[in-house]
């Protein structure tokens, strides 16, 4: 696994080094998710098409989506929904 550092601004925010960001089609607007393990590390994972391409069918046959929409409509969410 290659390192490369990034900085993280006075505001919080995050500089991707230019090279992970042509390798990943990071571009403005992109959005990512923050996931962090039990370790304290912390992975970015960019919300592109490719990756939901990637994800599409991954939860055919479970019925996750609609046991997290019960609960949530449960706890008064349902407008949003």
């Amino acid at each position: 696994m290659k390192q490369i550092s990034g900085t993280v601004t006075s505001k919080g925010q995050l500089v991707i080094p230019a090279e992970l960001r042509r390798k990943n089609g990071i571009k403005a607007g992109t959005r990512v998710h923050f996931l962090e393990d039990e370790l304290g590390r912390i992975v970015l994972q960019p919300i592109s098409e490719e990756y939901i391409k990637r994800l599409r069918g991954c939860l055919r046959g479970s019925n996750m989506l609609e046991t997290w929409l019960e609960e949530h409509r449960a706890e008064g969410e349902k407008d949003k929904f």
